[in-house]
């Protein structure tokens, strides 16, 4: 068990304390059914309450990936639609899966469940595998009788996650490679090539009276096959290290360098969209399941690690505590941009705030397809152009002194 500290409202009267839970959603539930509006609620640093092991208490460094998660849900889904019983459907899966991380997972919660704890709660023992959404999504699943559907609402949900994620992953893939190639052939041409055409000119007594792009090319040749090359190419791992480790340690500098990375020429764009797609998809599935907009609010931020964008949405949730509209909190949020305020503005008047939510998802969701699209056919010719000024003019500077010789002599 793990110890929370809280702040929250009362009866009008604000209150804090500690309260012992498993995670930070089983907290949140203990005390909403105590009436109190959450303001704050962080794990305590105080030491943690020991618990016995028991038999179905698992530890996951389990190598479980959203692959495997998305597999099992929609197995599930399926299962359950096609009228199986819970039990009887987890007995099969546990019999199915081949991944051992993901196979323990299910005996557990199958064990759970026949221990009598409801499905919900058995899915909440596993938060580093079933996240906060996936375990409201299932107790609305339960409480209206239709788990099969609400579990089918977690396989679109997981299944729209993958796909951004795989897009993000190849629209920086491809750009990667061949920057990484044009840098690589580079290098191999300075430490294998220009020394050939260094003893070529010094036997040809051209040494001193070489033109200036030559020379500059060969004296980085030189510097690269000394020393030199070798603290530099040091100074750069120690760089992007220190800077990775900043970056994880000191909010201010994570703060700025997450505000560049959504300002970012071209990329910006794209993960600025994505986040958005993501952050209204699970507004809308946990407004449509019923829970409170507040513990909505306090679980998207989980879908992002940018600071910029967990800092607006946490104002957004304090200003629902004063009573804003979402529309007005939305719009003083630059992150946010007028279209997104907008839809929502339409979803609080009509009264269909989780329809909006999935329509906004669907809008950003386009919208990134579309940006993504044109990333690629972008970044091709601009990759391909960097390629051929890069390579050719580091060959032409080596044969520009045979040119000139040439000419001198016709």
């Amino acid at each position: 068990m793990l110890n929370f500290s809280y702040k929250g409202i009362s009866y009008g009267k604000y209150v804090e304390g500690e309260i012992e839970a498993i995670n930070n959603s089983e907290a949140a539930h203990k005390l909403k059914e105590q009436k109190i509006i959450i303001t704050k609620l962080v794990e305590s640093k105080k030491k943690k309450v020991v618990e016995k092991k028991s038999k179905q208490g698992f530890s996951f460094g389990t190598g479980v990936k959203a692959k495997d998660i998305l597999v099992f849900c929609k197995q599930f889904a399926t299962m359950l639609r096609a009228g199986l019983p819970v039990l009887n459907t987890l007995e099969m899966l546990v019999n199915q899966t081949t991944q051992k991380g993901m196979k323990k997972i299910i005996e557990t919660i199958k064990k759970d469940l026949e221990s009598g704890n409801a499905l919900s709660k058995c899915f909440e023992k596993h938060p580093k595998v079933f996240d906060t959404v996936v375990v409201n999504l299932i107790k609305a699943g339960e409480a209206s009788g239709k788990l099969d559907i609400f579990l089918q609402k977690i396989v679109t949900n997981l299944e729209k996650k993958e796909k951004i994620k795989s897009q993000i992953k190849s629209a920086f893939f491809y750009p990667g490679v061949l920057f990484t190639v044009a840098i690589g052939v580079t290098v191999f041409m300075l430490m294998n090539v220009v020394p050939t055409f260094v003893k070529m000119y010094e036997g040809m007594g051209m040494g001193d009276d070489l033109p200036t792009p030559t020379a500059v090319i060969m004296s980085m040749s030189t510097f690269l096959r000394s020393t030199g090359g070798l603290v530099m190419f040091m100074s750069i791992i120690i760089f992007v290290v220190g800077f990775r480790f900043l970056v994880s340690k000191n909010y201010n500098i994570r703060k700025s360098w997450h505000a560049f990375t959504l300002k970012m020429p071209i990329f910006g764009n794209l993960l600025n969209k994505s986040i958005l797609a993501k952050v209204s998809m699970v507004l809308g599935n946990l407004n449509q399941a019923g829970v409170d907009l507040i513990e909505s609010i306090d679980i998207a931020k989980s879908v992002t690690t940018n600071t910029i964008v967990i800092e607006a949405l946490e104002n957004i949730k304090k200003g629902v505590f004063s009573g804003e509209t979402l529309t007005d909190l939305f719009k003083k949020e630059k992150v946010f941009p007028s279209t997104f305020s907008q839809l929502i503005s339409v979803g609080e008047q009509t009264g269909s705030l989780d329809d909006m939510f999935g329509s906004v998802a669907t809008y950003y969701e386009e919208e990134f397809d579309v940006a993504v699209g044109n990333l690629s056919s972008l970044i091709e010719p601009i990759m391909i152009v960097f390629m051929g000024i890069t390579i050719g003019g580091l060959m032409l500077a080596m044969y520009a002194p045979i040119f000139n010789v040439g000419a001198i002599i016709n």
